[in-house]
């Protein structure tokens, strides 16, 4: 008897749907970029988001207005910075409530970063938990275990936080409910070529959510004003700015839905305090 057919059965019997195997919606909040928001729904709640992509693809100012947008929420907020690349007076430029945000920096020390942000999310009482590992080596960043993922996305899991982890390539994987990967296409820069001292006017950046969903793209321009900015870090005040720029660039984001992928489910992960260390050595 076919699967299906008893399926059938027990429905009759109970005189419902079989739903106990449907897990719920996560609830989502938005990340301050509505064009984004538009097209992944917001940013899962008790879920790990993942954004990667190159240097100067706009990671760093996708993070400060996501950290921006949950101190428009009054929630409070934890930054582990794993290479010290954080610049508070920009992310406050942006619109960052300093005051709701713990910055937590790791020393140029990727494994005491991953043992921060477990900490976090086991105490709890932040809205937003971000692993900034941008700046990172790859090659560090991709020794980082499988195991140790799936230690993070268990720590979130049932909980209203959300859990980002920014770096320059995908080390999460199947643990990430979101997956986002951004990639700057142009820039645009004021001045004329004999000038000497040109400005960063704006950038083109594409986003494309690896994961989930179906293909959608989406483009959209922001303008505003631009200045002078000091050293290099978190970005300007609009998303798609990128490191020792001018502020408040033109952006247009093109935003591209691609394959869906599925996690697996009941991995177990070994406690940090086990003596195995959630970087690979080698």
């Amino acid at each position: 008897m076919s699967a299906a057919v008893l399926q059938q059965r027990f429905e009759s019997l109970l005189g419902g749907h079989l739903g106990w195997q449907a897990k719920p919606a996560a609830e989502t909040v938005p990340s301050g970029v509505p064009e984004l928001d538009r097209a992944t729904g917001g940013l899962p709640r008790g879920c790990l988001t993942e954004i990667y992509g190159a240097p100067s693809s706009g990671r760093a100012s996708l993070l400060v207005s996501i950290l921006a947008a949950a101190a428009a929420r009054q929630e409070f907020c934890a930054l582990v910075d794993a290479e010290d690349s954080f610049d508070p007076l920009s992310a406050a430029a942006a619109g960052v409530e300093l005051p709701r945000l713990l910055w937590i920096r790791c020393g140029h020390n990727a494994e005491h970063a991953l043992r921060a942000a477990d900490l976090l999310l086991e105490g709890g009482g932040f809205g937003v938990v971000a692993l900034d590992l941008g700046d990172t080596p790859a090659k560090t960043a991709r020794r980082i275990s499988l195991t140790s993922w799936f230690r993070l996305r268990r720590a979130v899991e049932h909980t209203p936080t959300v859990l980002i982890a920014v770096a320059r390539q995908s080390n999460a994987k199947t643990c990430a409910s979101l997956m986002l990967e951004l990639s700057r296409e142009r820039a645009h820069w004021s001045g004329g070529k004999l000038d000497g001292a040109r400005l960063l006017a704006g950038m083109r950046v594409m986003v494309a959510r690896k994961k989930p969903g179906l293909a959608l793209t989406i483009s959209h321009e922001i303008t505003g004003p631009t200045g002078n900015r000091g050293q290099s870090g978190a970005g300007a005040p609009v998303f798609g700015s990128v490191p020792d720029s001018a502020c408040q660039p033109v952006v247009d984001i093109s935003v591209e839905i691609r394959d869906r992928h599925h996690c697996p489910r009941g991995a177990k992960a070994a406690p940090w305090d086990s003596g195995v260390s959630p970087i690979a050595r080698g």
